[in-house]
């Protein structure tokens, strides 16, 4: 097993196919395909299932993805350091589920940085995509949240994919709409009052169980619903179409502005509000780099001002 060999692998995971792969490598399509099958004789497993629709992880695979990110992310800051500094640009990246106080705590980590000497990212991803990209080192940080309904079976994701939860927050969930809704000036909403506004929920592609939902209640039967993919259409729809959607009701107004709210949830016997278990998810064991500390921290600096939640207490993590 070569350096190169695990760059190609992981070049391959990153785009899901030989041709791309090969393409962003500068090399020839046959040449990496052997370089792939020599690795995998060389370790005696199967890394990828080949199939028309391109490469996926095996199982065996994603064990070694993550290995293998870990090893080549280490020989690649050794290069960096005993290379030209001025030639330096290191990495940050987070995937996370459609927040805006995630994003928030990303804009106030970034202006303490010149971005010309470090590249940043940030993506609002479905839950199971946030789960893959914090596996394969994609994102050191990947944010998202657990709930009663929801905890056993993410739990089980997370531990099958070597990753590990780190609570930030609890809050009960909110309905986020426009400030100009039929129900914007109402102390608190209930199911029923929302029966006739369409719910705007995160679609989660080829995973659309219920347990991967970025809302509370989404083992409900919602008689109007819509999916969308991203938060900007959701507000659009919010004004258009008067649509809502439960949340954790933390907004960032310097980034949204005051057009949208966020209203308490009622519960009811049948519709329970439900904590929101809201944290980040790394490799188990992984130390954060000092950048990956100062974004959580940024994160708790946010969180750190909501009011009506319960927070870990200093220290303590669950």
């Amino acid at each position: 097993m070569t350096i190169q060999q695990i760059r190609y692998a992981l070049e391959i995971a990153e785009t899901g196919s030989i041709n791309k792969a090969a393409e962003k490598l500068f090399v020839s399509q046959p040449s990496l395909t052997n370089a792939l099958r020599e690795l995998e004789k060389s370790l005696g497993i199967t890394i990828f299932n080949r199939s028309g629709h391109g490469m996926t992880l095996t199982n065996d695979g994603r064990e070694f993805i993550q290995r293998a990110q870990q090893v080549y992310s280490q020989f690649d800051d050794l290069q960096k350091t005993y290379s030209d500094p001025a030639q330096i640009k290191r990495k940050f990246s987070v995937s996370t589920q459609h927040y805006s106080f995630a994003v928030k705590a990303f804009v106030d980590l970034v202006r303490q940085y010149d971005t010309n000497k470090y590249d940043f990212s940030i993506m609002e991803k479905r839950t199971q995509e946030v789960i893959d990209d914090t596996a394969s080192m994609r994102s050191e940080i990947g944010i998202l949240y657990l709930s009663d309904f929801n905890r056993k079976v993410i739990n089980r994701q997370l531990a099958a994919s070597n990753l590990e939860f780190h609570h930030l927050i609890d809050v009960e969930a909110f309905v986020y709409l426009y400030k100009n809704h039929p129900l914007a000036k109402c102390s608190s909403i209930s199911f029923d009052m929302l029966t006739d506004y369409p719910c705007l929920s995160f679609d989660q592609g080829n995973n659309p169980s219920a347990y991967y939902a970025e809302e509370i209640l989404s083992y409900n039967n919602y008689p109007r619903m819509i999916h969308t993919n991203d938060r900007a259409t959701n507000l659009n729809l919010m004004v258009g179409l008067n649509g809502y959607t439960l949340c954790p009701g933390i907004i960032s107004e310097e980034l949204n502005g005051n057009d949208f709210i966020s209203v308490p949830f009622a519960s009811d016997e049948e519709n329970t509000n439900s904590d929101m278990d809201i944290g980040y998810i790394t490799i188990k064991n992984h130390t954060l780099t000092h950048i990956g500390a100062e974004y959580v921290q940024a994160l708790k600096n946010i969180l750190d001002t909501v009011e009506g939640v319960q927070k870990t207490p200093a220290g303590t993590e669950s």
